[in-house]
């Protein structure tokens, strides 16, 4: 009798050194059991893909109704430096016969991404000057940047614009810059 009453104890103390076996064999430490989010420092992490060399860069079509992709080689493993020279490529305008969505003379002041994988895209005050567009225009210009970001760096989620440094209501008097964009696959052809 007294060894039926410890089997249950022996069977519990078998059941968690295998456990601990396993977790020192897979190398998971209890303390890294929080799945529930995974952090990416921009600064630090570097893509797990570095040769990824085409791009697509969304511009506006000619008759100014959709975003249509242009094909770029761009190369880079560090996710940060990479939206970088995508910004500043939309920037600097198409190659091929599609129309420019952010105006001419705009700067990059900055560009990071957070941990919760959201890009911040801090533009110089000329870039709300510069602009003279309507609503559409507006759209174009924000989710160019938006879905040229997200759709090709996996650690970008969402594009948060800012304007010297701070919020902007608005770019133009139009769209709402207060919250990050998502990708917005409905206006791409």
């Amino acid at each position: 009798m007294f060894e039926n009453r410890h089997k249950p104890n022996i069977l519990f103390a078998a059941i968690a050194a295998g456990i601990v076996i396993c977790m020192i064999i897979l190398n998971i430490s209890p303390a890294s059991q929080d799945m529930g989010h995974i952090e990416h420092d921009a600064t630090v992490t570097e893509t797990e893909d570095p040769a990824k060399p085409v791009v697509h860069l969304y511009f506006a079509d000619r008759n100014n109704s959709f975003l249509k992709a242009e094909e770029r080689d761009f190369q880079s493993n560090n996710p940060t430096e990479f939206g970088k020279a995508i910004v500043e490529a939309l920037i600097e305008g198409p190659r091929s016969g599609l129309m420019r969505t952010i105006p001419q003379g705009s700067t990059l002041k900055a560009f990071y991404i957070t941990r919760d994988g959201t890009a911040y895209v801090d533009m110089a005050g000329g870039v709300k000057d510069a602009y003279s567009g309507g609503v559409k225009s507006e759209l174009f210009a924000i989710y160019s940047m938006v879905d040229s970001l997200t759709l090709n760096i996996p650690e970008i989620d969402s594009v948060k614009f800012l304007i010297n440094g701070k919020e902007s209501m608005t770019l133009n008097g139009h769209v709402d810059l207060r919250f990050p964009f998502k990708a917005n696959m409905l206006l791409i052809r």
